[in-house]
């Protein structure tokens, strides 16, 4: 009999306790030990009713997903809750924490449903590619109705204990010990003589209109498959018996489990779990870090700022005149008060933070007392080495001396201080208080403890943390660099902006390329463009992306760039500029225009993203392919149910991938040139997971 599920006697009540730490997930043990267990009080004579109850900090926090991919093993999930449901005892669930999941469903198998106020619930199937697979998309209906069940599970979302009362997925709160709470529940029920309530004999609720429905949230997932789906399988529970509509849910789901979407999807999870863990780190211990740090109170500054505030940290924002320190405060303020609308202060909080924790100064002296400094200024080197020089002259000894840069040389800027191993790249993504994504760049002489405070600093800001080594864009804005080129190639052979914009958003991107360089400021790319053309001697070179910015055109900001802003921000009109200029640039090369279709405006762009991507992994810029993947995803919007460009790579066939880039290589070499890492995977018949598995 399995370990995992201890059986206790109060009375006439079972306690089922689900052992299985940290947070119950369901194993073959657990879902073996609930079912012995459900025998064993069945079998015990006096026993009229089961209060099933996770140890630790959860009830369950969902299925074991470490067994996807590998054979099923009995009892499945759908029969343990079947099996719970069935059971002519009175069974409750007492819930805390997470009930997550297979978790939910099993608290839908029982006839009952008791948690604690901070108790949360859902049904996250959806962010593995998958939809609920043992009973959640027909029972959960039968209580709360199809559209509540719908936004649940197509969400993905938690639901806290008082809405999940209010729907009527519990059936009462009371605060304290779990397992008190669930006997004395089940002591009140056997009293008032309830009866059991299996919820799959509940009526079908009313149904809508599920073209109509599945449409909808196929466009609200931007082309992921499975909320969807969950459409579908919440439509056979109002128009099936419910073991049909159990079978048809069965079916969706194993369908999914082999789908790549779900490939993808499961593979970012584990990688967001794995990305932020570095084995040179393990008994490495971090600086501490209380007070902070920041020069330059722009968006990215103000978003540091911002970020480091709302996880407890002070900080010292400098800026140059008094002027420019008011109005970064009141960046730092309207992103707080964002916070507060959003729940994530409370108002005391926001008031203290702006109070207490957050001084802006206009001297480099009120930084001599900070843990760490990070700044966020122009990205010039010669700027950037007057602020290193400075700080390296007032800020105290075991300070870290942090650079924001996106594409510069962080051994150079440390070379302008007498404390390079104290140096290391930070790079926040704008807006650094929103977006999740944080580079953590370790230059040649950077000690490891700063290392380690920097995922440790990451990880507190909550961040996903991805080490990356120097090279011009480190890991995402140098895989950018190319795919953009490659993007660029494309529209001088014959695609327009407008064409591959649509081809990527239909691949997943929320925004094609262009759309992006409008919303970001075409005077970025045209800044790095013409720094480029400086160190290489040919600043004469200039593009129609350059004259585009000559005409004042920046995008967003300015109201016009690739697109026209003139209706509203939303509009997306194309700028017949653009294809003006970009006419007369294939005229002055002789370049004859050719057709592009969407499939092919995708191929070629993500094979110049992997090929780049293999360079930089080859390299050692970034350690894992792992690494890479996250980076995408995280920063640069990559649609997570496609897994990050490696594992896109591998689903696709690196043999295939590498014929192209090979094709490609015969046009422009210099460009095209293949990854060695990618040729040598091919010859060896393996894959980029395979790199993973084994770093």
């Amino acid at each position: 009999m399995s370990d995992k599920v201890a059986y206790t006697r109060h009375d006439n009540i079972a306690v089922l306790t689900i052992k299985n730490p940290p947070v119950n997930a369901l194993s073959q043990a657990v879902r073996q030990g609930l079912m012995d267990q459900m025998d064993h009080a069945e079998a015990d004579t006096g026993v009229d009713a089961v209060v099933i109850v996770g140890d630790g900090r959860a009830f369950i926090a969902g299925a074991d997903i470490t067994e996807f991919g590998k054979p099923p093993m009995a009892p499945s999930l759908p029969d343990v809750v079947d099996r719970i449901e069935a059971s002519p005892l009175l069974v409750i669930a007492a819930m805390h924490g997470v009930s997550l999941g297979g978790g939910l469903e099993v608290a839908m198998g029982c006839h009952y449903r008791i948690a604690v106020p901070s108790a949360r619930i859902g049904l996250p199937e959806v962010h593995l590619g998958l939809i609920p697979g043992a009973g959640g998309t027909q029972r959960l209906p039968r209580l709360i109705g199809v559209a509540a069940a719908l936004d649940v599970m197509t969400t993905g979302r938690q639901v806290g204990a008082s809405e999940a009362l209010e729907m009527g997925v519990i059936d009462t709160i009371k605060d304290g010990n779990p397992l008190e709470n669930g006997l004395s529940f089940a002591a009140e029920l056997l009293e008032g003589k309830a009866s059991r309530r299996p919820v799959s004999e509940m009526p079908a609720p009313e149904g809508i209109d599920w073209d109509a429905a599945y449409e909808a949230t196929l466009v609200r997932g931007r082309g992921q498959i499975s909320p969807a789906q969950c459409v579908r399988a919440v439509q056979a529970s109002v128009e099936r018996p419910f073991a049909e509509g159990m079978l048809t849910e069965r079916q969706i789901f194993m369908e999914l489990l082999k789908s790549d979407q779900s490939k993808g999807m499961i593979h970012a999870f584990f990688s967001e779990r794995a990305v932020g863990h570095l084995p040179e780190l393990k008994g490495v211990a971090p600086r501490v870090i209380e007070h902070i740090g920041v020069i330059g109170g722009g968006t990215m500054g103000a978003g540091i700022a911002t970020a480091a505030l709302l996880s407890g940290l002070r900080v010292s924002l400098l800026e140059m005149t008094a002027q420019a320190g008011e109005a970064a405060h009141a960046r730092i303020s309207g992103n707080l008060s964002g916070a507060l609308k959003r729940g994530k202060i409370t108002p005391e909080q926001h008031d203290t933070i702006l109070s207490q924790a957050l001084r802006v100064i206009t001297d480099y002296q009120g930084l001599a007392d900070v843990d760490l400094v990070i700044e966020a200024v122009f990205e010039d080197m010669s700027v950037k080495k007057q602020v290193f020089t400075q700080l390296d002259a007032v800020c105290k000894q075991g300070a870290i001396l942090a650079t924001n840069t996106s594409y510069l040389d962080v051994d150079e800027i440390a070379a302008a201080t007498s404390r390079p191993q104290d140096v290391i790249g930070l790079h926040f993504f704008s807006p650094a208080h929103v977006m999740k994504l944080l580079e953590i760049v370790v230059a040649d002489k950077t000690a490891i403890d700063v290392v380690a405070t920097g995922f440790e600093l990451g990880k507190r800001l909550k961040k996903i943390n991805v080490r990356a080594g120097v090279c011009d864009g480190f890991i995402g804005n140098r895989i950018l660099a190319t795919y953009r080129s490659a993007s660029d190639q494309m529209i001088l052979e014959g695609a327009s902006p407008y064409a591959i914009d649509a081809a990527l958003e239909a691949f997943g991107f929320a925004m094609g390329p262009y759309a992006v360089a409008d919303l970001a400021g075409l005077d970025i790319g045209w800044a790095v463009r013409k720094r480029k053309r400086a160190e290489l001697g040919v600043e004469g070179a200039r593009t129609y992306a350059d004259k585009l910015c000559e005409a004042g055109h920046f995008g967003q900001k300015t109201g016009k760039g690739y697109y026209d802003y003139a209706a509203g921000l939303k509009a997306r009109v194309p700028n017949p500029d653009v294809l003006e200029l970009i006419a007369q640039e294939r005229s002055e090369t002789g370049i004859t225009p050719i057709e592009f279709t969407a499939a092919q405006i995708v191929r070629r762009y993500m094979a110049a993203m992997v090929n780049e991507a293999a360079k930089v992994v080859g390299e050692g810029v970034a350690r894992r392919p792992l690494d890479v993947d996250m980076t995408l995803l995280f920063g640069y919007g990559f649609p997570r149910y496609h897994g990050g460009p490696l594992k896109w790579a591998d689903i696709v066939g690196l043999p295939d991938l590498l014929a192209d880039i090979e094709e490609c290589a015969k046009q422009d070499p210099a460009f095209w040139e293949p990854a060695p890492l990618l040729k040598e995977l091919v010859a060896a018949g393996k894959t980029f997971d395979d790199l993973n598995k084994a770093g």
